[in-house]
């Protein structure tokens, strides 16, 4: 308001062009355009340039370059108060002293520059740092080594124009890029992730080399992340990355390490949101965390450990996707690189800096050996009595000036008066004492170090190299990689989604969905489910759940629709029109159109079903078809059994079974699978298994096959496949599991101090058990899983000559828990397995695979003597226990047809 009565208290007003007005009641009017170009950019500018954005040059934002500046003002080797160096800083920097907190301990958080006392925070955590007054800090040796020297920095004047300030420090390593940076300003962001400290510099070195690099981020979070489309931190680029999630036991999954810009807290809230809102279940969480990450996940019964990691990953946190933008202030203008073209920058940089040190250290030595030379020849030649007799300074000067002459014609520089002014101030003990020999080693030793210096700018980028050699070796130890690469599988949400939801059907209205409770209950589900419906008309739709949806009425299917399910098939008869003939056919439903109609008939009117079933497995029972006796009709009964029937596209018309009209179709006996045992891949790029041919083909698997698991830790199981498994990081052995084939190992026993050889089954499928002793320092020395394996043992001495164990001779097949056969007391140094000796595998079973065809109108017909039938009725799938009584009474029924009479007989 002052402002505004100050400005009405003025008799002269101004146009927005600045021209006077003749009478002081006219209003003023300036223009938003003129304002925006003048004030708003200058601002727009500002925080571009001196508060958000970094230096390409140096790799910091203003605030931080003030911050290092200070630190080395103070830098006395102890620890200063932060609270000190702020108060310090301010002299340079035009903002408050929060900011100027803050930006430090963002550094010193990143373990980089600043060595660091007292409570700093906890990125694990999201704990904020004590107060200023409460934390010290100081340089760390690798600041102090890599980012000043004043004789190389370029100083402006401060914002108060009191001090001097650099304009970039002179920083000879890829800083940037290992502490990353973020920033928001005016109409421009940055967001440069951070990279591993060792991997920079082997990349730096490989740029100098004339070689190709590549480099990734590592979070000091860890984590496991896919840089697949990380686009050398481009705009564009998208870089994924998961927490590290492991399973403690069937209900307990352990987090060990968090994504980066997350922490504990935002983790377990997103956790518990996903788990109010039904889309995971779990009984409680613990947040373990101290100095590392530790987060359990208690689950409930009969909940999925694998299962839950995947929904851990598609609904919370536990897996964050960060987009980079590199930008960064260069020349004073913003600009857009890859982090490559970062590091080549920074690496020229350093090269430029090391070859401007070099020729300020020549000229400081040459320096020193020229004025070594002169007193050498000053207090040998005794040219100090010269100026005894002279009674001006002017005659002191030229007396010794006529005295060097005759010397100096192997200096490399002519003798200045300042030279002479030097040799003046020696002072008379050293004259005295003045040793010719160490004064001659000293210009030698000095002659040397100029030879050296000369000899590392002639190959400079040698010395280059060797300079970041020396930076690996000094300060590289502790900074490993800590973020996993690894490539991701995507997740598909409805896939692991828990069932929050039940399905609800009121078959003759038409409706379903998960509010009709006084209605038929269908199956547990997901509210991101999509539900596939049959009806009686032979029409069948896929559509999105909901609380309630009119979908048709006469529904005689519905469940919960799986994309490219191949596995599933639906065994399907039905009559054309209402005088047409009847059809049979057996298909699948892999992908449709969300709310569409499909015509599963021949599309006549009056079509309608006469029997469907839906058979997880590819199943195929065998019906009775029942005829009507009308006309001269001979045969009135059959049997039709679908497995002779091939899967093909569900557009496809189908097998003719009769020209008549059926009176009754009825269930016969189950069937078994007809589908080829499935063929399951391992890819081990994302550590998963498949049936899209990715990886290493594991084996076909039917129903009851299993995969064996065997860990470097001693641990062995057979279990299900399943292509939502994870699998441990110390995994050794996968493969289809035999349940005859003996598993062989060599393993020390820590407790006995003794190596121990075993073979062994697995007795309990499904179960994880230890075969080796559970102390914590045994470990496997090497597994087998061939019929008759044989190793070669070395021993750790030298004068032990290396044995081979045949495992089938050396112990026999015993019990899992097993102690085994002792094979030494000596200390191993290796164990390598051998060509395993000749065994012949019986050969299993194989059937022939199923062709599947597309969506394409076909019709096959069945001989001409099949009889029709009159009436028409639809069945639901028989329950499993029918299915099981119906298969065993077809298996005992077959053994009696083929057993002669005469070995019936003889039985008796």
């Amino acid at each position: 308001m002052s402002e505004e009565i100050n400005e009405n208290e003025h008799e002269e007003e101004l146009t927005s062009e600045g021209e006077q007005l003749d009478s002081p009641q006219e209003e003023t009017i300036t223009k938003v355009t003129g304002m925006y170009k003048e004030w708003f950019l200058d601002y727009a500018s500002y925080v571009i340039l001196e508060r958000a954005v970094p230096s390409l040059e140096d790799g910091l934002k203003p605030v931080q370059r003030r911050i290092m500046h200070s630190m080395k003002d103070l830098d006395d080797g102890r620890y200063n108060k932060v609270a000190n160096i702020v108060g310090h800083t301010m002299q340079y920097h035009p903002h408050g002293d929060a900011s100027i907190a803050d930006a430090m301990v963002q550094i010193g958080q990143k373990e980089l520059l600043i060595d660091m006392q007292g409570n700093w925070g906890n990125i694990l955590t999201g704990d904020r740092a004590a107060a200023s007054r409460y934390i010290e800090a100081r340089l760390s040796k690798f600041a102090l080594d890599v980012v000043f020297n004043p004789k190389t920095t370029e100083w402006k004047l401060s914002y108060d124009g009191r001090r001097k300030e650099p304009i970039d420090l002179p920083v000879k390593f890829p800083l940037l890029l290992a502490q990353g940076a973020e920033g928001i300003a005016v109409g421009l962001s940055t967001k440069i992730l951070p990279h591993n400290f060792n991997e920079l510099i082997d990349a730096s070195i490989k740029y100098l080399k004339g070689r190709s690099f590549k480099i990734v981020p590592d979070f000091l979070t860890g984590g496991i992340a896919d840089f697949t489309n990380y686009n050398d931190g481009k705009r564009g680029g998208k870089v994924r990355i998961r927490a590290k999630i492991s399973q403690l036991d069937k209900k307990t999954l352990v987090i060990n390490e968090i994504p980066f810009s997350t922490t504990t807290s935002s983790l377990i809230d997103s956790i518990l949101k996903a788990n109010d809102k039904g889309k995971i279940k779990i009984k409680k969480i613990e947040d373990n965390t101290a100095a590392e990450v530790e987060i359990l996940v208690h689950l409930p019964p009969n909940v999925s450990p694998d299962k839950s990691i995947d929904a851990l990953y598609a609904f919370t946190n536990c897996e964050t996707s960060i987009s980079p933008l590199a930008c960064t202030i260069k020349d004073n203008t913003p600009v857009f690189t890859g982090v490559s073209d970062m590091l080549k920058h920074s690496t020229d940089l350093t090269v430029e800096l090391l070859k401007k040190e070099l020729e300020i250290q020549l000229n400081e030595l040459e320096e020193q050996w020229h004025f070594s030379s002169l007193e050498r020849i000053f207090i040998e030649n005794r040219i100090y009595r010269d100026i005894e007799e002279e009674e001006t300074w002017e005659g002191v000067i030229a007396a010794i000036d006529k005295g060097l002459q005759p010397h100096i014609k192997h200096l490399k520089r002519a003798v200045t008066e300042e030279d002479i002014v030097r040799l003046t101030e020696i002072r008379i003990k050293k004259i005295s004492k003045f040793d010719i020999d160490k004064a001659k080693q000293y210009i030698e030793s000095l002659e040397d170090k100029i030879a050296g210096v000369k000899h590392h700018l002639d190959n400079l980028i040698e010395f280059a190299i060797d300079y970041f050699k020396n930076l690996k070796d000094k300060y590289g130890k502790g900074k490993e990689r800590k973020t996993e690469i690894r490539i991701f599988d995507d997740i598909v949400a409805s896939k692991v989604a828990m069932n929050n939801a039940k399905l609800y059907v009121n078959r003759e209205e038409g409706f379903i969905g998960t509010s009709l409770r006084r209605d038929e209950f269908v199956c547990d589900c997901s509210d991101i489910d999509d539900i596939i419906v049959f009806r009686k008309d032979g029409k069948m739709m896929v559509t999105k759940i909901d609380s309630k949806t009119f979908v048709g009425k006469d529904i005689i299917h519905v469940a919960v629709f799986k994309k490219k399910d191949k596995r599933t098939v639906y065994n399907f008869m039905y009559k054309d029109g209402t005088r047409g003939p009847s059809y049979m056919k057996r298909f699948n439903v892999t992908s449709v159109t969300r709310d569409k109609e499909y015509d599963l008939t021949n599309g006549s009117k009056g079509s309608k079903v006469l029997y469907f079933t839906a058979n997880p497995n590819g199943e195929a029972e065998v019906v009775t078809i029942n005829l009507r006796a009308v006309g001269s009709i001979k045969k009135l009964k059959w049997d039709i059994d679908f497995a002779d029937l091939a899967v093909k596209g569900r557009g496809v018309r189908g097998n003719t079974i009769t020209k008549f009209a059926i009176k009754s179709i009825d269930f016969k006996y189950a069937g078994v699978s007809t589908l080829k045992p499935r063929k399951i891949w391992f890819d081990e790029a994302v550590q998963r298994l498949n049936v899209d041919e990715r990886g290493e083909l594991l084996g076909e698997f039917r129903a009851e096959d299993k995969l064996l698991i065997i860990t470097q830790s001693g641990k062995a199981k057979a279990v299900k496949p399943d292509l939502a498994m994870h699998f441990e990081d110390d995994m050794i052995v996968l493969e289809k599991w035999k349940p005859n084939k003996p598993i062989s190992a060599i393993y020390f026993d820590a407790e006995k101090a003794r190596y121990y050889v075993k073979r062994f089954l697995i007795e309990t499928p499904e179960k994880e058990e230890i075969f080796i002793s559970e102390h914590p320092k045994s470990q496997l020395e090497i597994v087998a899983t061939d019929y008759r394996p044989m190793a070669e043992v070395q021993f750790s001495k030298r004068s032990l000559e290396n044995i081979q164990v045949n495992f089938e001779e050396f112990i026999a097949v015993k019990g899992i828990k097993a102690l085994g056969n002792q094979l030494t007391m000596d200390k191993i140094k290796n164990v390598n397995l051998l060509e395993s000796l000749p065994y012949e595998e019986p050969e299993s079973p194989t059937s022939e695979e199923i062709e599947v065809v597309d969506e394409e109108v076909v019709e096959e017909k069945l001989p001409l003597d099949v009889p029709t039938i009159e009436k028409s009725s639809v069945l639901e799938v028989p329950n499993k226990e029918d299915k099981k009584q119906a298969l065993l009474k077809k298996a005992i029924q077959k053994k009696k047809e083929n057993t002669d009479d005469d070995t019936q007989q003889s039985l008796f």
